[in-house]
């Protein structure tokens, strides 16, 4: 048998954070974030792996630096210690802003961040920039669709957009230096 002293320590170092409930969605303390960065860092590196990562997030570093005053929500869906998926909103003068997700890769995983992201999404004061799959997903589970100009410019202040003429919402931005199709879903404060 062989013994994992690196496994042995990060699971000692986890312990001595808030423990985290099983099946329940908790947002994290700055010491808490502390001892899970290495974990969430690698939980939404699996989640944008098929773009090549996510822009603001190229080390667990960025977590507890950078990102730090993103708010994290996580999720344990097993035995382990250790959350299986992750939620990162900011405050925004529009509301709450989803600015990442992250994911262990299990179908249960994607199914708990998908589904706490819809529950939020429909309230008022939540909101998203997404493309591709995940948009058609929100969609179809009925989180609005943001098709007000002056909302989008609103929620996204101070972001370089060119609105989409009859594109049903839909803008272009540059993130990190590419440019991209998106669309605001949610219902951000217009006020």
């Amino acid at each position: 048998m062989h013994f994992d002293l690196a496994k042995f320590f990060k699971n000692q170092y986890l312990k001595e954070a808030k423990e985290l409930p099983k099946d329940k969605w908790v947002s994290l303390s700055p010491s808490d974030l502390e001892a899970y960065k290495d974990d969430i860092f690698g939980l939404i590196q699996t989640a944008y792996s098929y773009i090549g990562g996510h822009s603001n997030y190229k080390s667990p570093d960025d977590i507890t630096g950078a990102e730090a005053s993103s708010d994290y929500e996580v999720i344990n869906l097993d035995n382990d210690p250790a959350p299986e998926a992750v939620n990162v909103s900011k405050d925004k003068p529009a509301g709450t802003k989803f600015v990442a997700t992250g994911h262990d890769g299990s179908s249960k995983a994607k199914r708990e961040v998908i589904i706490h992201k819809i529950e939020s999404l429909k309230k008022p004061g939540f909101y998203v920039e997404v493309s591709g799959k995940i948009k058609d997903i929100l969609i179809k589970a009925g989180v609005p669709v943001v098709t007000d100009e002056d909302t989008i410019k609103r929620a996204l202040d101070g972001k370089d957009i060119t609105i989409i003429p009859n594109g049903g919402g839909a803008y272009t931005r540059k993130i990190a230096g590419t440019e991209h199709e998106k669309i605001l879903l949610g219902t951000p404060l217009t006020k």
